[in-house]
């Protein structure tokens, strides 16, 4: 028997399906760097209120999963769904390209400043009173002096510090590569412990109370002084040091498959809003912008920053020559061991 459904009845239907769209959220996984929860944490509810408001009532979650950068790129090469990934490394975003094809060559290309909306450097954190008279990275190699930061092969984070160590030490010898091998095995057999990512080394340095500087992001050791205020850690940046930049990108296979494509792309634009950019140097990264930066001379002290580029060739010739197996990093590790 038909059963006969009523206008009143079709109305009640209509408003509860166009309810039940509504009440659809959007979804999105970056998968960020090991020190970079607290940023995001403060970046990603304004951006779901704004989505929200511009998308009909769209509800966004924002989840975050958070590593060392190599060992993040790692998971989504064997299977992690990551709509966005925010590093800061650019070998860890184009090794999306070069082992599993889930981006395009030129991703780089898709957003502004080489798809990077901030950038750092690397700083030291020392303890209260500066005990051991730290200034600059010639202070670093002094065998009284024990240091705190990851390892190389598994962050990008230690990385970054290992090659603005190498880099000072050229300028300062003038180019004498024996010099600087002799100062890296001397600044390598210095470190008390080598974590696998930037939170666990800040873990090290502040809760096991281990080593007399940790070496991290200008960033890092900022939000580690703030917090840790009775403390009174202080804050070092180097006169040279290399410039660190933070590489986002939206993972095309992952997007078209999530159905987040628009979500993806807006929330990576997102980063390079007014808005996003104050939150960012708010937790002492600096942006491009240089009418924001000029603002903040006092926050981000002058350092003479050299790029990976220009230093070592790239990111392709410095991870050969110093991270893969055998290289200059494991060569003067064991120098130093002996």
């Amino acid at each position: 028997m038909a059963v006969k459904i009523t206008r009143k009845a079709w109305s009640a239907i209509a408003i509860s399906l166009l309810m039940a769209g509504h009440a659809q959220a959007t979804e999105l996984l970056n998968s960020s760097y090991d020190v970079s929860r607290e940023l995001f944490a403060a970046l990603n509810p304004p951006f779901a209120q704004q989505w929200e408001k511009e998308n009909n009532g769209d509800k966004l979650t924002i989840k975050q999963s958070h590593a060392g950068s190599s060992k993040q790129a790692l998971a989504i090469l064997q299977g992690l769904k990551a709509d966005v990934v925010t590093y800061n490394q650019v070998t860890d975003v184009q090794i999306l390209h070069d082992k599993g094809k889930l981006i395009p060559a030129d991703w780089q290309s898709r957003l502004p400043n080489n798809s990077s909306p901030f950038y750092s450097t690397m700083a030291f954190l020392v303890r209260k009173g500066n005990p051991k008279n730290i200034h600059d990275w010639s202070d670093l190699v002094r065998p009284d002096v024990k240091l705190i930061f990851p390892n190389p092969k598994t962050s990008g984070n230690a990385r970054y510090t290992y090659l603005a160590a190498w880099g000072a030490a050229d300028n300062a010898d003038g180019g004498d590569k024996a010099k600087t091998e002799q100062f890296m095995t001397q600044f390598l057999k210095n470190v008390e412990v080598f974590d696998t990512g930037g939170r666990g080394a800040t873990t090290t340095f502040v809760e096991r109370g281990l080593g007399d500087v940790l070496i991290s992001f200008e960033s890092e050791v900022n939000n580690i002084r703030n917090q840790y205020e009775k403390e009174g850690y202080e804050v070092v940046v180097p006169k040279v040091n290399i410039l660190a930049e933070f590489p986002v990108a939206w993972i095309d296979k992952n997007v078209k498959a999530n159905g987040t494509e628009k979500a993806a792309k807006a929330y990576l634009n997102y980063l390079y809003s007014p808005t996003a950019q104050q939150i960012i140097t708010n937790y002492y990264y600096r942006v491009n912008n240089p009418a924001v930066m000029d603002k903040l001379k006092d926050k981000f002290p002058q350092t003479d920053l050299f790029r990976v580029e220009d230093k070592f060739g790239g990111w392709p010739e410095a991870m050969k020559t110093h991270f893969n197996s055998g290289g200059e990093f494991d060569r003067l590790v064991a120098a130093g061991r002996k």
